[in-house]
């Protein structure tokens, strides 16, 4: 919005520095960090008010959970609130990048608030039928993935290799739904305990911030070997709103939690990260980017798999996260840790750009 009228000012004065996108990225962070906080301490009152007894918790999931009973969760929706006012300030209104992933961010965040509701409203873990939730989530997932291909292509490429890619034709749309579908409920998973999912959510968001800039540079991706897309740095705005208004909510969701984030929070997040990925070409470098991510959805498949096939467990609790914990290790230590191998994860996502 700023940008439009940025150039009806004629970008005079101060309205120069909205020209340029590490600026209105800037921006973005600060903003939704800004309104993350303003709309905090009465969001969660609100919620806490209306919900009574809170997000339901699992009686045979670790006993140290049993005390955040009370708990208000659907605190997805100040990320949410405070992401989308940062980014129609900051954004360039005619980028369909950034409307695909919003579509993409505000489609899963409303499957997730009526999967939290419905859990809410009948006192149950359990909430909307997962084949329907996610026969919801691809119909989005697979409106976006249109948008976005029609104007990147259908290449898959290799991270290691410069210019190594894969013409996948009508075949990538499904595996960019896929690809969105996957993050989302990666990072759905993740979202277990006090700022677990938080915090690397803002470590991938700050290095996918720095990609789409070099991926919408023809200068910095002709030097790196990687792909250009037209217009894909303008989503660099849409990372700088995910870190801020994640960093807001963490200050609440901190240990211990006063709000949680819910499927709300937690599945926006996600297919943002997937949509943007998909829509830089770096689907692959997602995947070890998000690692951690990965990580605690493939627990779950192994988990389930195994059990089914011989009853028996590989972990002692699914997610992996909650194994750690059974193991005797403290909440806040399983936190830090998995936030420090999010770190580690990102650097070595990084390192894909110049290893080519």
């Amino acid at each position: 919005m700023l940008l439009l009228l940025a150039e009806m000012m004629g970008f005079e004065g101060v309205f120069n520095l909205i020209r340029y996108l590490s600026f209105r990225s800037g921006a973005a962070i600060v903003t939704a960090l800004f309104i993350g906080m303003a709309i905090g301490p009465r969001f969660i009152m609100m919620l806490r008010m209306r919900q009574g007894k809170g997000q339901p918790i699992r009686e045979d999931g670790p006993q140290s959970h049993l005390a955040k009973r009370g708990t208000p969760t659907m605190g997805g929706l100040m990320i949410l609130i405070s992401l989308t006012i940062s980014l129609l300030i900051w954004m360039d209104l005619s980028n369909v990048f950034v409307w695909a992933c919003l579509f993409v961010t505000l489609g899963f965040g409303t499957i997730g608030f009526l999967d939290d509701y419905d859990k809410v409203r009948k006192a149950s873990h359990k909430g909307v039928s997962g084949k329907v939730r996610l026969l919801a989530e691809f119909a989005v997932a697979g409106g976006a993935s249109w948008l976005i291909l029609n104007q990147t292509g259908t290449f898959l490429y290799v991270p290691f290799f410069s210019n190594l890619a894969f013409e996948l034709g009508l075949f990538y749309y499904p595996f960019a739904a896929f690809v969105i579908v996957g993050a989302g409920n990666a990072v759905n998973l993740t979202d277990g305990l006090d700022g677990l999912a938080t915090m690397p959510v803002v470590i991938a968001s700050g290095t996918f911030l720095l990609i789409v800039y070099l991926v919408g540079n023809t200068v910095f991706s002709g030097y790196l070997g990687i792909p250009y897309v037209e217009g894909v740095g303008e989503l660099a705005i849409f990372c700088g709103a995910i870190i801020g208004a994640c960093l807001a909510f963490l200050w609440f969701n901190a240990p211990p939690a006063a709000v949680f984030m819910g499927d709300t929070g937690s599945l926006a997040l996600g297919g943002a990260l997937g949509a943007i990925a998909v829509a830089s070409h770096h689907e692959i470098v997602l995947a070890i980017v998000g690692g951690l991510f990965v990580l605690e959805a493939v627990s779950v498949i192994i988990q389930v798999f195994w059990f089914k096939r011989t009853g028996r467990r590989v972990f002692r609790m699914a997610p992996i996260h909650h194994h750690f914990e059974q193991l005797g290790w403290p909440e806040s230590t399983v936190v830090v840790r998995f936030w420090i191998i999010s770190l580690v994860l990102s650097l070595a996502g990084l390192a894909t750009l110049k290893l080519r």
